[in-house]
């Protein structure tokens, strides 16, 4: 990371730190005698893909410096329930202060990547990629698309500085797709970004084909279009001279369905659950004598 985004990073989990002990954690204060030592490990209650190894550990430290976190899995690690993640050492009381804040981003960050990983082995074989989308957690972008890639996805766009994405609303805008691919194709190849135009049916894709090279996008993503539209979609750009734009689809994709969807031929599925819709992973801290 950059230190910008370094700074961003500590900044989000000192400010989760603020959120749940606000003028203190009583509890734990009237409780545990300061400079307790202490030990713990984080266990996982459920199978997943362990992310956000590094957020959670920066709350400990946060809360204590001198803390101890050694890793029994790393981001990316397949976990199986009553399995270590981490054994924690240091002051009893930071480490009890910390345990919800720094479970939040362990737990979170890991739905995130088991949901990618399910994604990822359900279109194994079929040569298309499972990638992310910007429906993402408000400040906690850069860390779920980090966990989209530990489930071995991909991540699309970061936001909305590095790739031109034309959507109807743009389209709209711009009145019409012709226009809208004529005002920016330009300009983004002065920029050395792609562009990627969203069309929503057959005619509007062959309005796109119409064009010549030099006039098309990159990519071409097909949205919500039904299954027997999609592979026709599909057909028709195979069937285009060269060169091919890259094939997205995406709208509504579940895991029932994401396997048909990859075996039309398309390039890559992009999926908004992957962060939007992810269940946390089950994980535990869990004192020991």
């Amino acid at each position: 990371m950059n230190e910008r985004a370094v700074l961003a990073e500590e900044a989000l989990v000192t400010a989760a730190i603020a959120e749940d002990v606000g003028a203190a954690d009583w509890t734990t204060r009237w409780t545990v005698r300061e400079g307790t030592a202490g030990r713990a490990e984080i266990v996982a209650r459920a199978a997943g893909v362990v992310a956000g190894t590094r957020p959670a550990e920066a709350v400990f430290r946060q809360l204590e410096p001198a803390m101890r976190v050694r890793w029994d899995r790393v981001d990316g690690d397949r976990v199986r329930p009553g399995e270590t993640v981490a054994k924690v050492r240091g002051e009893l009381g930071a480490m009890l202060t910390g345990e919800r804040t720094a479970l939040n981003f362990l737990g979170r960050l890991s739905g995130v990547a088991t949901l990618a990983s399910r994604y990822v082995d359900a279109v194994r074989g079929s040569g298309c990629r499972i990638v992310d989308t910007r429906k993402t957690t408000p400040g906690w972008r850069r860390l779920e698309k980090e966990a989209v890639a530990a489930g071995g996805a991909g991540n699309h766009r970061a936001g909305l500085y590095d790739m031109v994405l034309l959507k109807e609303n743009h389209i709209r805008a711009a009145g019409g797709i012709g226009p809208a691919l004529d005002v920016v194709i330009g300009r983004a190849d002065e920029r050395g970004l792609e562009v990627e135009v969203e069309v929503t049916s057959l005619d509007e894709l062959r309005e796109v084909l119409s064009r010549s090279p030099p006039g098309r996008p990159d990519r071409i993503l097909l949205d919500n279009m039904p299954f027997q539209v999609l592979e026709a979609a599909v057909r028709e750009v195979r069937a285009t001279e060269p060169p091919i734009p890259l094939l997205e689809a995406s709208g509504g994709v579940t895991l029932d369905s994401v396997r048909r969807i990859a075996e039309s031929g398309v390039d890559m599925i992009s999926v908004g659950a992957l962060t939007h819709s992810a269940p946390a992973l089950d994980l535990s801290l869990l004192v020991r004598s």
